[in-house]
């Protein structure tokens, strides 16, 4: 969230904010190892589990064994159903350009704290949102890993 009125720094259809952001933490300082949710209304990171959650990502990401040693991943899931209510179909087309430009803007972030990053597609999405424990209507889209290997 950027503003007081809850926007956002990637632009979504309708207003409608489909993407639910997951924070895999291994090495972040102040934060300890396991999965946190994002929530933007109160700009906070909600923890859900605790533990190592990175070797059940690498193994998810059909055989990208690097995404297990790195300092943490964002995952990028969405909920369909609040854009395509109101366009139908076309709606999957709008939650598709919302995660990349807010994909982008993770990347530029990363880049500008000097962490590395690349955007991963690869990866099995039902083992995803099992081994988070992600509510049956968020869809894992991408992978962010976040940082440089042990």
């Amino acid at each position: 969230m950027t503003h007081g009125d809850q926007l956002r720094t990637a632009p979504s259809a309708g207003a409608l904010y489909p993407l639910e952001l997951y924070l895999i933490a291994e090495r972040v300082e102040g934060l300890a190892r396991g999965v946190s949710r994002y929530r933007p209304v109160r700009h906070e990171l909600l923890g859900m589990r605790d533990g190592d959650f990175l070797r059940g990502l690498a193994a998810a990401a059909v055989g990208q064994e690097w995404v297990g040693d790195v300092a943490a991943v964002i995952v990028v899931a969405a909920v369909y159903e609040r854009t395509t209510k109101k366009y139908g179909e076309r709606g999957v087309f709008y939650v598709h350009v919302e995660v990349g430009l807010a994909a982008q803007n993770i990347c530029l972030q990363a880049v500008s704290l000097g962490l590395a990053t690349v955007m991963v597609g690869a990866f099995d999405d039902t083992q995803v949102g099992r081994l988070l424990h992600m509510p049956a209507d968020h869809r894992p889209l991408v992978m962010l890993p976040l940082g440089v290997g042990k």
